[in-house]
């Protein structure tokens, strides 16, 4: 199996159903991204907007500061990160729509810059998307 299996079955679980893929802002972009779109609260370091190829970037998306600290992206907290960042998503309904217009449009991208490519905000995001489809 090739290196990273399992965080593609993750991501394919978050996104199941809709035109939506995740990925780390660090890593090239390419044709089927679709629109880049950037939702972390603070742009990526070491990152220029040309090498980021970010077409769209909703920091209002992202977790609060408050939360994004608190979090620490800590393994053990997600379950409650998870929790806490919905409730900061159902406040969002206006960044919301217009993802949700991007994503009818065609392809999304959700970028994200964590290390850690199971929990983050981006995979929070998107599972909370699926969730309100059914």
């Amino acid at each position: 199996m090739k290196p990273g299996w399992k965080i593609d079955l993750l991501q394919e679980e978050a996104t199941a159903g809709m035109n939506l893929k995740l990925k780390r802002v660090y890593e090239p972009f390419d044709k089927n991204d679709g629109t880049r779109i950037l939702v972390d609260r603070l742009w990526p370091r070491g990152m220029t907007k040309a090498k980021a190829g970010v077409d769209i970037w909703l920091k209002e998306l992202a977790p609060s500061a408050e939360l994004r600290k608190w979090f620490g992206h800590d393994p053990d907290k997600w379950t409650d990160f998870k929790k806490r960042y919905r409730i900061e998503l159902e406040e969002n309904d206006e960044q919301l729509a217009r993802l949700r217009e991007e994503i009818k449009k065609g392809a999304v991208t959700l970028l994200y810059g964590a290390k850690d490519e199971e929990h983050n905000d981006a995979v929070a995001l998107a599972e909370f998307l699926r969730d309100q489809k059914k």
